[in-house]
């Protein structure tokens, strides 16, 4: 395999499958399939979810409400995702660890780095959920600051698209998909990839970045045997 250690980052609205909101057990289970069959080959995960599918701040605060509130509310969506994940997880017989930047004892463990690593050596897949804790900062941020910390070699950011593209593929049919690209173009084309906080803390790492479309089966597992699928943004 190619990869010892991976941070999988997956969108909150991936979860609603065809729903409009709320979560598609049956898109969670095949999620957790796919995560399995990678984690089975010995390399070590963790992965961070959005909460879009739930609640969104920054939507909450344009309809006026406060961006501090809105975005802890945004955090705890992350924490009923990675609660949906984890069960699904454990159901195939895996063990896990939901550690979160805010304190719930009751379902959680508190985020020490330390202690998160060595969950990850000891074979358990940690789930990092409500964000870094801090409002203004997003799941993508969690998910480039976590990987950093952790020690991961790649972040894998699963979307419904297959890659970048010179422009939103679901919008405009000219749009070409990069198979490989520098920081530094992403810079210079104006793409987005993640918010630039989470961005430029890869960039700085030299941590690469690959985005690619998670909801077709096998994806996962490819990516993880090196095979060049989706888009692979590097130093």
């Amino acid at each position: 395999m190619k990869y010892k250690r991976i941070l999988l980052k997956l969108s909150g609205e991936a979860l609603m499958g065809d729903k409009q909101y709320g979560i598609d057990s049956d898109r969670v289970l095949q999620y957790a399939k796919d995560i399995k069959a990678v984690f089975d080959t010995g390399i070590e995960i963790a992965v961070v979810i959005g909460g879009g599918n739930i609640f969104r701040g920054l939507s909450a605060e344009k309809a006026g409400m406060d961006r501090v509130q809105a975005d802890y509310m945004g955090m705890l969506a992350t924490v009923i995702n990675s609660m949906a994940l984890q069960d699904a997880l454990e159901k195939l017989d895996i063990k896990t660890r939901l550690m979160t930047a805010i304190k719930m004892e009751q379902i959680c463990e508190p985020f020490i780095r330390r202690r998160a690593v060595r969950h990850l050596e000891k074979r358990r897949i940690v789930i990092f959920g409500a964000g870094t804790g801090n409002p203004y900062f997003t799941t993508d941020t969690c998910a480039s600051l976590r990987a950093i910390e952790v020690n991961a070699d790649v972040v894998l950011k699963g979307t419904r698209v297959d890659g970048i593209y010179t422009a939103d593929p679901e919008k405009d049919p000219t749009a070409t998909k990069f198979d490989e690209i520098t920081f530094q173009e992403v810079y210079e084309k104006g793409l987005n990839v993640m918010d630039k906080t989470a961005f430029t803390l890869c960039q700085e790492n030299n941590l690469p970045i690959i985005v690619f479309d998670m909801n077709k089966p096998g994806n996962f597992m490819r990516i993880s045997q090196g095979e060049a699928i989706g888009t692979l943004v590097r130093g």
